[in-house]
């Protein structure tokens, strides 16, 4: 490892913003290293929130729908699918996007230092290695150290029935009741996996409402089918404490309800990675997440120190962090970023059914006083939809009413993470590029999911007077 030079990079992560941060300034001819406190690179997008839950996800979908097909209820007995088990597939896909990231950094000539990093001075970081501390002195400096799930102090995550979003991968038996406390993206994600495998479950929300940042129909639409699916939804809650027993868990509200279940998963926030970064030393103060300001081109106070990722907060996504870390790298690089390219960043949720959505909602529209109309597409409506039997589910296109101009793409349903790239693209373009008469006048493969944009275009042009 050559740790006794200068960098011109030294990027703290290598979660999708640090390797888009480190692979855009090696390509720029820049000298850069990397430095990772774990012994496998990808951060916590690979290791314990995105990859693993999504996986996990995967393959209960593929299991109930194999399970429910009367098709195959001839080839046998039917088994019963449990948590180590999705862990073991789970782990495999896990260690293919190691071997992937770490192939990256490889190629690219970026040595990957592997330890504790902290600053040192605003220059100069410390990195605690097996080996002893070792530092290296950077020009730049990247921070992109991510995020962990938020956890007060008068609850004891050291007891086995009390997890969060990354100790939840860790459990060795399927529960037979399990609580979530938090019903952000998280939260709702794992409650509904989790009632798929048959579980109970309690899902507790402090807020009035699912998601209150999606179109309010597709809110609805989600609370609709978590409760129709069985878990048990309970707004404007708070924790008063959390007792726990060797045999089960008890979750008191502040309402005076008692939640008791044989798991608690907490899942009420984040909190930025910089306590360990001893990072007042370079001259900066994260606010009380443990979260780091930037301006419009990701530079902290410090104007050759950048932070992108889950450490600067909202959006939190693994796609938008990857973006932030390779805009961040052309700056300090060349000194100009488009930031406009990180307008419109799609939202994907994976519930079952899965959301996705990208532009404004209906609420933001009416609120800014946009004359818009919407345009419905049901996929009890599509051939492809009862062909998979994924028939659950709608597109739904919000449009100016004069011009036509695509506002927002908001879908429900199998697949509209991938269906709600096509609106994207469309919305993407400049002028009469950007239309609802695309999606009339496009020939569409049939039978297709992406046929909902035809039926959703029709649908709201007949909507207009």
């Amino acid at each position: 490892m050559p740790w006794d030079k200068e960098y011109d990079f030294v990027v703290i992560g290598t979660g999708p913003a640090g390797e888009g941060a480190a692979m855009l300034a090696a390509k720029e001819g820049a000298s850069v290293i990397v430095v990772e406190r774990y012994m496998q690179v990808g951060g916590g997008c690979t290791h314990w929130g995105t990859i693993p839950s999504k996986s996990i996800r995967h393959t209960v979908n593929e299991w109930l729908r194999y399970r429910n097909n009367p098709l195959f209820a001839e080839l046998g007995q039917r088994k019963e699918l449990t948590f180590p088990f999705l862990r073991r597939a789970m782990e495999g896909v896990i260690n293919r996007q190691v071997g992937l990231r770490r192939d990256f950094y490889q190629r690219n000539q970026v040595p990957v230092a592997h330890g504790e990093a902290s600053f040192v001075d605003a220059n100069t970081i410390a990195v605690e290695t097996p080996n002893g501390q070792r530092q290296l002195r950077g020009r730049k400096i990247i921070v992109a150290s991510g995020s962990r799930p938020y956890r007060p102090d008068d609850v004891d995550f050291s007891h086995p029935r009390v997890r969060d979003s990354d100790t939840i991968l860790n459990i060795d038996r399927t529960p037979q009741t399990i609580t979530v406390f938090g019903a952000g993206v998280i939260g709702c994600e794992y409650a509904s996996i989790f009632r798929q495998l048959g579980v109970k479950v309690n899902l507790i929300n402090s807020r009035d409402r699912l998601l209150s940042f999606l179109d309010d129909e597709i809110v609805d639409a989600l609370a609709y089918h978590l409760r129709d699916q069985g878990v048990l939804i309970r707004h404007n809650e708070e924790h008063e404490s959390v007792e726990v027993s060797d045999d089960a868990v008890v979750l008191n509200l502040k309402s005076g309800k008692k939640i008791k279940s044989d798991l608690l998963l907490w899942a009420q926030g984040r909190t930025g990675n910089t306590q360990s970064l001893k990072i007042e030393r370079a001259g900066l103060k994260p606010d009380a997440r443990g979260l780091l300001k930037v301006d419009d081109m990701y530079r902290t106070e410090q104007a050759h120190i950048y932070a992108v990722g889950d450490v600067v907060g909202y959006p939190s996504l693994a796609s938008a962090s990857y973006d932030q870390g390779r805009f961040a790298a052309t700056h300090a690089v060349s000194g100009v970023c488009n930031t406009r390219l990180v307008e419109d960043i799609p939202t994907g949720i994976y519930t079952s059914p899965e959301i996705s959505s990208v532009g404004r909602t209906e609420r933001q529209l009416t609120a800014d006083k946009v004359p818009y109309e919407v345009g419905h597409s049901l996929f009890r409506s599509l051939a492809r939809a009862h062909i998979t039997g994924n028939a659950v589910g709608m597109l739904k296109l919000l449009f100016h009413r004069e011009t036509l101009q695509i506002l927002g793409v908001h879908c429900f349903g199998d697949q509209a993470a991938e269906i709600v790239h096509i609106g994207q693209a469309i919305m993407a373009q400049k002028g009469e590029a950007n239309s609802l008469l695309y999606f009339v006048n496009t020939t569409f493969n049939y039978p297709t999911m992406a046929e909902a944009y035809r039926v959703a275009a029709l649908n709201g042009l007949n909507r207009l007077c």
